[in-house]
């Protein structure tokens, strides 16, 4: 019999892929660990490889699970969007939803539209403002829902998990700033989370810093750490070419990002078809 490719262990690939660790893939697919394991090896049996290096705090993709990672994205795709369409287009409403900037460009370019192809009666209202911002504009109910980042909470309560993130601290590639006193900084808006963890990791630390950017654009964060002019913060996937992981800097927790809904749109379905997409098509 010719080989089957199983939609749902394409699903547990990704969200390990996008989680970086079997146990955050688990508590966000509701399975145990070793239900997701079983899984993996399912699919390494069908793709005829390893898909995964592992140890004991994270697992990176091999050369085989980047590629069928690549070549699978769409198929997740096309399989919720056929789906949703099989269930026509009687679903309406208005959302407003917010995303943090740094996670703007993924949501709206590659999720938001999978979702209004397939309820193209539910109007969208996107808003992007710094997490903490966001969570106090959802839980006054000025929006039905919002991804957020936060320091991870164990065990999770209420907020519904989408992906767990790792910071780290960046320099340039090129320059070596990581031990300068005091230390030049690159910071988010306040109400960012990786801000509020770098001034009061520094703090504790006893380390000395000054600013030389302060802006609410990851963008501008980004371009001030690859120029060589200061160190930030960053999750360890989004690391680009021109930086580098700084060592001797205090150790920030892991993160997380949450999908909140308002209280009024706990039973709202297109809030909770919303979710559903989140979850299934979000990556770091």
């Amino acid at each position: 019999m010719s080989a089957v490719l199983d939609i749902e262990l394409v699903r547990t690939f990704h969200t390990v892929a996008r989680s970086g660790r079997f146990k955050a893939a688990a508590e966000l697919l509701h399975k145990s660990p070793a239900a997701i394991s079983t899984q993996v090896q399912k699919l390494e049996a069908v793709a005829g490889g390893r898909l995964f290096e592992r140890d004991n705090q994270s697992v990176a993709l091999t050369a085989l699970g980047r590629r069928l990672l690549a070549t699978t994205a769409d198929l997740l795709s096309t399989h919720d969007r056929v789906l949703a369409e099989l269930h026509g287009t009687r679903l309406a409403g208005r959302i407003r939803l917010g995303v943090p900037d740094e996670y703007a460009a993924h949501v709206i370019r590659d999720i938001l539209p999978v979702f209004t192809a397939a309820w193209p009666n539910v109007v969208l209202e996107v808003r992007t403002s710094p997490s903490y911002t966001l969570r106090d504009q959802v839980q006054r109910g000025k929006l039905q829902a919002a991804l957020v980042a936060q320091p991870q909470r164990r065990p999770r309560q209420g907020p519904e998990g989408v992906a767990t993130t790792i910071p780290v601290w960046v320099g340039a590639a090129t320059a070596r700033i990581g031990s300068a006193d005091p230390l030049p900084l690159a910071l988010y808006a306040a109400d960012c989370p990786y801000r509020d963890a770098m001034l009061e990791s520094l703090s504790r630390s006893g380390r000395r810093w000054r600013v030389v950017l302060d802006s609410p654009s990851s963008q501008a964060v980004q371009a001030c750490v690859e120029a060589g002019l200061a160190v930030s913060l960053i999750d360890r996937v989004r690391v680009t070419a021109d930086m580098q992981i700084l060592d001797g800097l205090p150790a920030i927790p892991p993160h997380e990002v949450v999908f909140l809904r308002s209280a009024s749109s706990r039973t709202d379905e297109a809030v909770d078809l919303l979710a559903e997409a989140m979850h299934r098509h979000f990556r770091l």
